[in-house]
């Protein structure tokens, strides 16, 4: 009894402050209707990210007391505590949408800093279920943005969007000029709850750390609260998308050609729509098809490292978000079949949401360290990973996230130590 009145308490507690701080985030609105929608929505989604919050952390609490650090019984515990902790979130996020996707996301590739439970239930579930807006709320984005209804504004519009992302969809349309674009539209929710969730997320995990100072993923908030912003504002998006290829052609020349971003249409695109190119090809990681096309797999890997070598090491400018939905790859408009039917290949990059820019002292010591990775230079790796702020007790599990190998592997002086070696690591 006392645990589940520290438990009513703490959600209780959690979701009268956090309301208030929702709603002081919304209180300035000028749109009436906008206000009313988020002041009976709010409210249902605070309550269940508290509910949610505080049983996760009970759960841990309680279900660990008594049991001995490195023991066999606790060991199966906590992967018990984990999963069940793992299908909670996730229910979560499915159920609140917005930026509990993106953080869901987000905790889908953190393997190597989250239980592995978390990890692998977000990553199976966040990339391929993501929420769609239905087409009348897709009519009311593009009439608000474009100021027509999409068979107005375009010649052609596909009601059914061909992918669904957690801040936006996409459609085929084709323009009053022929043009066969694809057309981002950022989900209704997003725009509308979009702050209110940020304040309440972020009140709920300290609050959470307060009351319990292990349980501390403030980090993964700060996260998600820099990039979020930036990917809701496609003009940025757009932006960069530009940028990225001007550094192709004005840094790395001899590749430019083979690396290739969609154009925008910048008359038919604002902060909430984006209308670009429309691009077809197969995924970076659809071997099947893209032997279909005459390339080999080798050319194609290459052009990824190399093509994002660039970025890092010379431009500075480097797109944050490469998984394979967003890596597609096509046979090089200008190639023409060798005599043994091999074909050369094109990377196109989608969704310039997020970049990260690197000054010059990051991508010199970043360049040095995978120099000494390279050469399984122990001294050098060490001293350049204390560089990055992994010193004596951190850079065996910086080097092991970077290269995805164990430390022993790392160290071998094996000319190939660093090499992929399974075809599944490449799908």
């Amino acid at each position: 009894m006392v645990v589940l009145r520290s438990k009513l308490k703490l959600l209780f507690a959690a979701t009268a402050l956090g309301s208030g701080v929702g709603a002081a985030k919304i209180a300035n609105s000028d749109d009436p209707a906008t206000t009313l929608k988020l002041c009976t929505t709010v409210p249902v989604r605070l309550f269940r990210l508290s509910l949610t919050a505080a049983t996760i952390a009970f759960d841990y609490e309680y279900s660990l007391i008594g049991l001995p650090e490195g023991s066999d019984e606790r060991a199966k515990v906590e992967h018990e505590v984990h999963t069940r902790s793992a299908r909670r979130l996730e229910d979560l996020c499915f159920k609140n949408g917005g930026i509990y996707i993106k953080l869901g996301q987000h905790l889908g590739q953190l393997d190597y800093l989250v239980p592995l439970e978390y990890a692998k239930t977000m990553r199976e579930s966040m990339l391929n279920r993501c929420p769609t807006s239905t087409y009348d709320q897709v009519c009311q984005v593009v009439k608000k943005e474009l100021g027509g209804a999409p068979e107005v504004i375009f010649d052609e519009f596909d009601p059914v969007p061909i992918a669904s992302a957690s801040l936006a969809q996409v459609h085929v349309a084709r323009t009053h000029e022929g043009q066969k674009v694809a057309v981002k539209v950022q989900h209704t929710h997003m725009t509308d709850t979009a702050a209110a969730d940020f304040a309440t997320v972020d009140f709920i995990v300290n609050t959470l750390h307060r009351f319990f100072p292990s349980f501390d993923y403030r980090w993964l908030v700060d996260e998600v609260r820099e990039t979020s912003p930036k990917e809701l504002d496609f003009l940025i998006e757009a932006a960069n998308n530009e940028k990225c290829m001007d550094n192709f052609r004005r840094l790395s020349p001899h590749i430019a050609d083979y690396v290739y971003a969609p154009r925008v249409d910048w008359g038919l695109s604002t902060s909430k729509l984006l209308t670009m190119e429309f691009i077809e090809g197969p995924q970076v990681n659809d071997l099947k098809s893209i032997k279909k096309l005459g390339i080999r797999p080798h050319d194609i890997a290459k052009l990824v490292s190399q093509t994002f070598a660039e970025m890092m090491f010379k431009h500075g400018f480097v797109h944050c978000d490469p998984h394979a939905a967003n890596l597609l790859v096509r046979v090089l408009p200008s190639d023409k079949s060798s005599f043994f039917g091999k074909r050369k290949p094109q990377l196109v990059l989608l969704d310039h949401g997020l970049y990260k820019e690197l000054d010059t002292y990051t991508r010199t010591n970043y360049a040095a360290l995978w120099k000494a990775l390279v050469l399984a230079d122990v001294k050098g790796i060490k001293e350049n990973c204390m560089k990055f702020g992994a010193g004596e007790d951190l850079y065996t599990f910086f080097t092991s996230i970077l290269t995805m190998k164990s430390w022993e592997r790392v160290i071998d002086p094996a000319v190939d130590h660093l090499a992929i070696n399974d075809q599944s690591d490449l799908q």
